[in-house]
């Protein structure tokens, strides 16, 4: 799929791509032959994964995914048992990642049979984020005890992160990695890929495939769409810019939550609006954040040996026989369907003992700040006149919740539950659509891609300007439904 003249290591572990293939029709290439065993492999893989994460069934009062059914019953129906569970977790990673670091500095001794066995090399990282985890190993037991200051673990900051965010991620990845490394391994991944090709690479200059890392945040979680990319990266498939485009750009919510904040907001009826409204905004930040600096200066870099999409020309019928083709291809080679699932909830289980010390660590700081200083309000006073020019009421309410979601994406919300409709729905679409946010995306992303980097720095410039495409089509579309009569 590439010539191995166009790359070249560029410095230890790192590959660039130098030349770009020209696009080739369908129709002048081989086909993989269509047969049995591989379609039923693929087929039924693909069917598993899609029932358990696209298919709607209604779910007390509401209509939900299985996924998320799932979910919802472990943590709500054993709350200790997840506690104890996600708990094990962040010590394990803390110790893992101590011991790791100290061989790696000459400081402890461990035989190589032992550092294999413990795959010490997986759980290296810098020093920040040593610290990080290890922060996060002393504060687990503490949240979980319910031991310590008000400030520390009320329900509004260690209440929120242990109980909404930590066993939620520690309870998804691993689930959603069974299903999810059934697309992956066995033929999805490659057939969402070639289908999408003719409209990721053009509008948001990524491949064909991150489609699947997409739907799997829609569907799922932001986490599980992590998970996705970073299987993808290391494969080669993806190189750092579609890594750091992917992550930050369609890293999204998931519909599930889309409800939760609508709902809280007592917008539920306005659900379907809302939810298009969130696919927009994504849709047409991505597009402008993808062609200006900081994600168009990230080099396209591979981890491993590259293996980009090539790119090709064809009719819709053609690309479906060639997504076929394609997705045939790697069901032969892939795994059975029982072995996929346990790597991928392996890799999930490391993916979340790796990450959940830094989300909670970092996530507990960001969360304090916001709920117990002012620095938000002071931050979003020069916001009031914005918000008034804009025509949004409450402007002094809406301002702090328009930049208050860096911190937690539900806060925002929790800020204009009494704020007029036109706030209320402005806030509803805008905490949904700005991804980044520092008590769970932004650490997952910064320790999952230590290799790419990215940057806290960059990630505070892109949730500004993020926030600032988002504000200005928003409140448009805020004004055209009050126009309307719906709000």
């Amino acid at each position: 799929m590439f010539d191995e003249a166009a790359w070249q290591g560029e410095e230890q572990g790192t590959k660039r791509i130098h030349t770009v293939e020209e696009p080739k029709r369908i129709e002048d290439i081989d086909l993989t032959e269509i047969r049995r065993g591989p379609v039923t492999k693929f087929g039924v893989a693909f069917l598993i994964g899609f029932v358990f994460f696209l298919v709607p069934v209604p779910w007390e009062g509401q209509v939900t995914v299985p996924f998320d059914i799932v979910v919802s019953w472990i943590t709500d129906s054993f709350p200790t048992a997840a506690g104890v569970y996600a708990l094990g977790l962040i010590l394990a990673g803390g110790v893992l990642t101590t011991v790791a670091e100290l061989r790696k500095r000459d400081l402890l001794s461990v035989s190589d049979g032992i550092a294999n066995r413990l795959a010490l090399s997986y759980w290296e990282t810098s020093l920040g984020f040593w610290l990080f985890r290890v922060a996060g190993a002393v504060l687990a037991p503490v949240l979980f005890l319910e031991i310590g200051p008000g400030w520390l673990i009320g329900p509004a900051t260690g209440g929120l992160v242990w109980g909404t965010l930590i066993l939620s991620v520690a309870v998804i990845i691993p689930i959603g990695a069974i299903f999810i490394n059934l697309f992956v391994e066995l033929g999805g991944l490659e057939f969402v890929g070639t289908m999408a090709r003719p409209i990721m690479r053009p509008l948001f200059k990524i491949p064909g495939r991150a489609a699947l890392d997409s739907v799997a945040s829609w569907v799922g979680s932001y986490s599980v769409g992590l998970y996705v990319t970073r299987n993808v990266f290391d494969r080669g498939e993806y190189s750092k810019r579609d890594v750091y485009i992917i992550s930050t750009c369609f890293a999204t919510v998931s519909i599930g939550f889309v409800g939760v904040v609508a709902a809280t907001l007592d917008l539920l009826e306005l659900f379907p609006i809302i939810f298009v409204a969130y696919l927009v905004c994504i849709a047409v930040s991505g597009i402008i954040l993808v062609r200006i600096p900081p994600l168009s200066n990230v080099p396209e870099e591979y981890v491993a040996e590259p293996n980009p999409e090539t790119p090709f020309r064809g009719s819709v019928r053609e690309y479906v026989r060639f997504g076929l083709s394609e997705a045939v291809e790697k069901a032969e080679t892939g795994d059975s369907i029982v072995g996929a699932s346990v790597r991928g909830f392996v890799d999930g289980l490391k993916l979340a003992v790796l990450i959940l010390g830094t989300i909670l660590s970092i996530g507990l700081a960001a969360v304090v700040l916001a709920e117990h200083t002012p620095v938000f309000d002071v931050i979003s006073r020069p916001l009031v006149l914005v918000i008034e020019l804009l025509g949004i009421p409450d402007a002094e309410v809406v301002a702090p919740a328009t930049i208050i979601g860096i911190t937690e994406m539900f806060i925002p919300a929790l800020l204009v539950v009494e704020a007029d409709a036109m706030a209320r729905f402005f806030i509803a679409v805008l905490s949904i659509s700005q991804l980044i946010f520092f008590s769970a995306t932004a650490p997952m992303m910064m320790d999952m891609f230590s290799d790419v980097p990215i940057r806290f720095r960059d990630l505070v410039v892109l949730f500004v300007m993020r926030t600032v495409i988002l504000v200005l089509i928003i409140a448009a579309m805020t004004h055209l439904l009050a126009a309307v009569g719906l709000l």
